[in-house]
């Protein structure tokens, strides 16, 4: 794992309304929802640009020692793990492992070392 969560960074580039790309800074706020504890996110896009029950995608970042509650996936979950380790009740996933979290299933996701993941969902997540 690298020295500092710096380092787990990947580089963001987004694409302008003439489609250019550019370099974007990751502004990572805290992430509380589904009792989440020392979670932090960077939006990339969300409900509030596909609708109430649309798509959302984000860069997730768990600090070490974060966690959150169990929650349900109405729809698909894509999970990929950039750095550190995540843990479900499943296993522990380091970098590169990519999750498919598929409707209706449900974890509570931690992290004792930390980690970085893009994370997709198809529709937003509801209380276990």
């Amino acid at each position: 794992m690298p020295s500092s969560l710096i380092e787990q960074l990947p580089a963001l580039f987004t694409a302008s309304g003439a489609g250019r790309m550019a370099l974007q800074d990751l502004d990572f706020q805290p992430l509380v929802t589904d009792g989440r504890v020392g979670a932090e996110i960077h939006r990339l896009y969300g409900t509030q640009e596909t609708g109430a029950d649309g798509p959302a995608a984000a860069i997730v970042r768990y600090l070490p020692g974060a966690e959150a509650q169990a929650h349900v996936h109405p729809g698909y979950e894509l999970i990929f793990v950039l750095d550190g380790e995540l843990e479900t009740e499943d296993g522990t996933y380091g970098r590169n492992s990519l999750l498919v979290m598929e409707p209706g299933s449900v974890h509570a996701p931690r992290s004792p070392r930390g980690f970085t993941a893009l994370v997709i969902w198809e529709r937003p997540v509801l209380p276990a």
